[in-house]
């Protein structure tokens, strides 16, 4: 009987009545909850919270009872008034703050009312600063005069503090001048007066007043210093340039002399080797574990690239703090431009050293972090290192590297004819994988340490490293594609996984181990030559992977593209998706950014100071400076390309036309993916295309006719042009539209 009770109250717990979406966001304000924790308790995801709180989505059992009791218990503590009148977002003129009740989370409004704050609970403003409440946000409290600097009055959107009262005005500000006085505009629609009337005072401000900066993101790390951002006119304030002359620009900073720098130097504050710059850090040096560190980024200097943050750079000041936070929040507080932040993620989540175990005398000293680069760069293996490096000073001058001396891991860049029957067909359509070289690096292995040098190694796929292999026996006319099952391909037709522009390797060549443990997996034997193994490894990547993707797929949710939706929705939601909110999607851009900047700066090449080959860089003496981890995320992402290729062909027929890194285009006869893919009860093909927004998953790239296809290739007399650049937009350009 006791199952059948259970069955029963699993039944009942199915139909949990649910209060309306907005109550249950009201009632989770109410008690001062984040949807973060909410998530955490109910074992889901942020977005999926918040997707019942917008009445996008319904939560479904085990998780639907658990939820309909939290919100029981919140509405018995938090009855809803009778007849209380719905508050507008902004009020009338004249209003005053209130006196009573919370701040509302930014992030958790509708897309009308969306502020792009990140969410955390209420806090209220420094004691010590003096803030203006702003029309954009809720007034919550009312002012507590009696001493200078008093708080005024509180705005209701949110401060990213994550609950730190070190950091409780959130992890920056932007600073403008009104009506004759700088103001720093924070997170959440809090707007700060700034007292500091010259560069050091701001700093000094900055450090002791303005309660700004953000916690550690691991045990052994270290809190991120406040980050300002100085508007044009903050800059003129402050006796700095609105812009850089080309000779400033070319050198990435204003000369030593300017009398700002003369001021800093006066007060004691000290800048990093890269001076002055777009992205400069004052600091003086450490006392015990306390950092004296405020880092200046200026838009006008370049510093927000529109590469990667579109338009940000020419936001008003509130919105601009409002992106800026909400990528703080979610990823990191910015360190520089993306590719810095993404390398500086990685070491903030595997800072390099820890405090030892007290000894003997009672005292801890600094050791190495388990699953860290460590504090010391190491050397590369000769086959990893790119043309010009120290490891390669004794080849001749002009000798060019084969395979079979340079390892080549790049990203796909192939295309071919279509064929009679594709030419019938009356579209092209791309596809494109969303993240996918974060996708690459999720549970990667890869070496920790220096690699070993091993003669006729017996390949281990669990063994990150570098192999000198023949593949060329590798064929894809009969390959596996699953246990013990075969497919018989037109190999003509498909691109090679083992060279970058898709050719049939013609002898001995070096491979990261993704790529020879898919010659396994096709079925084929191999027997390396010799190999650079790392012994020392681990999935370094795993929570760099994590965080990416969750600031990926929070801020996609809040635009309204959600993990759960089905192939048709999908792709409807998809279809101007940067509309609800611009400014939001300036974020998703800056996250992709910040993957494959991040993933770049592991193998970055000298950038001038009069460099010569043969000689060491700057970047060489980084532990971050891995370009085997690089080789061996883009071998992993081309790889997973390629194995969903295959599925796709030995299952439908169909081939690629073209491949470019994460774009496949194929030839269809109708304009949306759902036309070629093999869905079946609305469940895609395992092992292959599969739509939907988390990382690795596809989405729609762009459509053209066949006939343009055609017309391009013969304007360019290019046979094999690689049409997956230009299906976005059907624009023939040099500019590359994967992500």
């Amino acid at each position: 009987m006791s199952e059948l009770f259970d069955r029963i109250d699993a039944l009942v717990a199915s139909r949990s009545v649910l209060p309306q979406a907005a109550e249950r966001r009201r009632l989770r304000q109410a008690h001062g909850l984040t949807l973060d924790e909410v998530a955490s308790a109910l074992d889901v995801r942020r977005a999926t919270v918040s997707g019942w709180e917008a009445g996008k989505t319904e939560p479904r059992p085990p998780e639907r009872d658990a939820y309909a009791r939290l919100l029981d218990k919140l509405a018995e503590l938090y009855p809803a008034a009778a007849d209380a009148p719905v508050q507008d977002d902004e009020p009338p003129a004249g209003a005053q703050p209130l006196s009573t009740g919370s701040a509302p989370e930014v992030g958790d409004m509708t897309a009308a009312e969306h502020t792009l704050a990140p969410a955390s609970p209420p806090v209220a403003a420094a004691p010590t600063a003096v803030t203006r409440p702003r029309r954009t946000t809720r007034p919550t409290s009312s002012s507590t005069s009696g001493r200078s600097g008093a708080t005024k009055a509180a705005p209701a959107a949110t401060v990213a503090s994550n609950g730190d009262s070190r950091f409780e005005n959130g992890p920056l500000a932007v600073l403008d001048v009104e009506d004759g006085k700088v103001v720093a505009y924070c997170v959440g629609g809090l707007v700060l007066d700034v007292p500091a009337k010259s560069l050091p005072s701001l700093v000094e401000w900055t450090l002791k007043e303005a309660r700004l900066g953000a916690p550690k993101l691991s045990g052994p790390g270290k809190d991120a210093d406040p980050l300002l951002v100085l508007t044009e006119a903050a800059l003129k304030r402050y006796g700095l340039p609105v812009a850089l002359t080309e000779e400033e620009r070319h050198a990435g900073r204003i000369p030593e002399g300017h009398k700002v720098i003369k001021q800093l130097v006066r007060a004691e504050w000290k800048l990093t080797k890269r001076g002055f710059g777009p992205w400069a850090r004052i600091y003086r040096p450490a006392q015990g574990s306390e950092r004296a560190c405020v880092q200046l980024c200026i838009p006008s200097w370049n510093a927000l690239d529109s590469r990667h943050w579109g338009e940000a750079a020419q936001l008003p000041p509130a919105d601009l703090a409002r992106v800026l936070g909400v990528y703080a929040s979610r990823v990191m507080t910015p360190r520089g431009s993306t590719a810095v932040t993404g390398l500086e993620l990685m070491t903030a989540l595997h800072p390099p050293t820890r405090a030892s175990e007290p000894g003997a005398d009672g005292r801890r000293h600094s050791e190495y972090n388990p699953g860290s680069l460590g504090k010391d760069p190491v050397d590369c293996a000769p086959c990893e290192a790119p043309d010009g490096h120290p490891l390669l000073a004794d080849l001749p001058r002009f000798h060019v590297r084969g395979p079979a001396e340079k390892l080549f891991e790049e990203a796909c860049d192939w295309a071919r004819p279509m064929t009679d029957a594709e030419c019938t067909l009356r579209h092209l359509v791309g596809i494109d994988v969303n993240m996918a070289f974060a996708a690459g690096a999720n549970g990667l292995i890869v070496g920790l340490g220096a690699p070993t040098h091993v003669k006729a190694p017996v390949f281990d796929a669990k063994l990150p490293g570098s192999w000198l292999v023949d593949l060329s026996h590798v064929g894809l006319s009969r390959v596996k594609v699953g246990k013990d099952k075969w497919a018989d391909l037109e190999a003509s037709l498909l691109p090679s996984p083992f060279t970058p522009k898709g050719e049939q390797p013609q002898g001995p060549a070096w491979y990261a181990t993704p790529t020879v443990a898919y010659a396994v997996e096709l079925g084929y034997d191999v027997t390396p030559i010799e190999a650079w193994v790392r012994y020392d490894n681990g999935r370094y990547l795993d929570g760099w992977y994590q965080r990416l993707r969750d600031a990926f797929l929070a801020t996609m949710a809040d635009l309204g593209v959600h993990a759960d939706l089905a192939p048709a929705d999908f792709l409807a939601a998809m279809n101007g998706w940067r509309q609800p909110d611009p400014k939001l999607a300036i974020v998703v851009d800056a996250v992709k950014a910040t993957v494959k900047g991040g993933l770049g700066k592991l193998r970055e090449r000298p950038r001038g100071e009069g460099w010569k080959p043969g000689q060491p860089w700057r970047a060489l003496a980084r532990p971050t400076w891995r370009p085997d981890i690089r080789a061996a995320v883009i071998s992993r992402t081309r790889i997973n390309l390629h194995r969903k290729i295959v599925k796709h062909a030995a299952f439908t027929g169909q081939y690629p036309v073209a491949v470019l890194s994460d774009c496949v285009v194929y030839a269809a006869d109708g304009t949306s993916p759902l036309d070629f893919l093999p869905y079946r009860d609305g469940k895609p093909l395992p092992g292959g295309f599969k739509l939907g927004i988390n990382p690795g998953l596809v989405k729609w790239e762009g459509t053209q006719d066949v006939l343009w296809g055609e017309e391009v290739r013969e304007r360019f007399d290019a046979p094999a042009l690689n049409l997956a650049r230009y299906i976005k937009d059907g624009q023939v350009t040099d500019k590359d539209s994967g992500e």
